[in-house]
């Protein structure tokens, strides 16, 4: 998983990317997607295996500012539940994450596997320290060895193995792209979108404008093309899809998403723990309180504190601001909750930018076409990216290639609800 860093790097060769296309027009039906994070990447994978798909008449080209799944994609908890939301989306994505993982051997190739999920309640103030003469037993569950009972004051279930799993997200995502590869019809480029070109009538979206990452090569001129200035490169597509997340309203000013920062740790415990999910509640003082949810994967433990909006989304996911100081609270209160990653190593310590709808009647996401021709978006998943990314990508792909989503009802996602895009006057 790559580390949040001010250093970007360029893929080698054998990564399969370019900075810039791989074909020239050659009257297949090109669609675009924007964004190389989970999202894009199952889009693009659910297009190729679309009944309606044939490398002979559609390609793909998966556009990336620095490199697939190098934001959230890459820095979630990865936790897949039935009791996400939304609705619409929950069960088919769900179900789609237990076909895959059959399919390809999930739990060795991205570390699936189904657990289960307690909250936990827990006073560390200095008063409960003091008068606490000896720790009652709570009853944790037998296999839950690796948590201190003694600051923990109650428990509960709140779902098992039959409705929780999880992945570890940024293997997820390559495993996918590599699958998505490998009809031959897909193409990553290395490059940053800096804007959509509209139609003269401004109805419709024609093509993308990006500046070329890790290459100094001319562009094809059929489907790239320079501009005046030798660096940016315009591409036409017949179909553009927006996966961008927390970057979406840069391409898109009008649209209701946005980022909220969230700050996450991994550590390797001194000892191999079960599998379970923790969303705790801890006392710090009066009225002071943390909440630190807690994920034991295979080979280490993903901690992550709540989400802040003390900084706008930066440029790419390379420039996003990690808090030393929110970092080292999280390995703080974790290893009060636990010896095991108290004296465990810490692996990770980063921050990525979550994309969240700000309309108070939706919890997003939007997924479909916008108000612009040929324009889609599948944007604003929160925290349930990872969980909502298989079911994403399949209705997408029907909606791309039938006009309509058939596995699922997305029509209350619709984007045209929401908002309406275009061109920026003087544009």
């Amino acid at each position: 998983m790559p580390s949040a860093s001010n250093t970007r790097t360029v893929p080698s060769a054998d990564s399969r990317m370019s900075s810039l296309s791989s074909s020239a027009d050659d009257g297949r039906t090109h669609i675009i997607i924007v964004g190389a994070g989970i999202i894009g990447v199952c889009t693009a994978y659910y297009l190729t295996r679309h009944p309606k798909f044939s490398p002979k008449t559609h390609k793909i080209t998966l556009i990336e500012s620095t490199r697939p799944a190098s934001g959230a994609s890459g820095k979630a908890g990865g936790l897949l539940a039935l009791w996400a939301f939304p609705s619409q989306l929950v069960p088919l994505s769900f179900k789609l994450h237990e076909e895959l993982a059959e399919q390809y051997n999930g739990v060795d190739e991205w570390a699936y596997r189904r657990l289960e999920t307690v909250s936990l309640e827990g006073n560390l103030s200095k008063t409960a320290r003091v008068t606490k003469k000896k720790s009652i037993d709570i009853g944790l569950p037998e296999d839950l060895d690796w948590v201190r009972s003694d600051i923990m004051e109650s428990w509960s279930s709140l779902s098992g193995k039959d409705s929780t799993a999880q992945v570890h997200p940024y293997k997820f995502t390559m495993f996918m792209l590599r699958r998505a590869q490998e009809s031959g019809a897909v193409n990553l480029v290395l490059g940053k979108v800096q804007k959509l070109n509209y139609s003269s009538k401004g109805n419709a979206v024609e093509s993308v404008v990006y500046d070329p990452v890790g290459s100094s090569a001319e562009p094809f001129s059929s489907e790239s093309k320079a501009t005046s200035d030798g660096q940016s490169c315009t591409m036409k597509g017949d179909k553009i899809v927006i996966t961008v997340g927390p970057w979406t309203s840069r391409l898109l000013p009008t649209c209701p998403v946005s980022g909220l920062r969230a700050h996450s740790v991994t550590i390797t415990p001194s000892r191999p723990v079960s599998a379970y999910a923790l969303f705790t509640e801890l006392k710090l003082a009066r009225g002071k309180y943390i909440s630190p949810e807690i994920y034991a994967r295979k080979d280490e433990v993903y901690i992550c504190g709540e989400g802040d909006n003390y900084v706008e989304v930066p440029d790419t996911a390379d420039d996003v601001e990690v808090l030393k100081e929110r970092c080292e609270e999280l390995v703080k209160y974790a290893g009060i909750c636990s010896k095991e990653l108290q004296s465990g190593k810490i692996t990770r310590r980063q921050a990525c930018y979550l994309p969240v709808v700000d309309v108070p009647s939706a919890s997003g996401p939007l997924i479909g076409p916008t108000t612009s021709q040929n324009l889609y978006m599948a944007s604003g998943h929160s925290c349930w990216g990872i969980n909502n990314a298989p079911g994403t990508g399949k209705v997408m792909a029907e909606i791309l290639l039938e006009g309509e989503a058939k596995s699922a009802d997305v029509s209350a996602l619709d984007p045209r609800r929401y908002f309406v895009c275009g061109p920026l006057p003087g544009e």
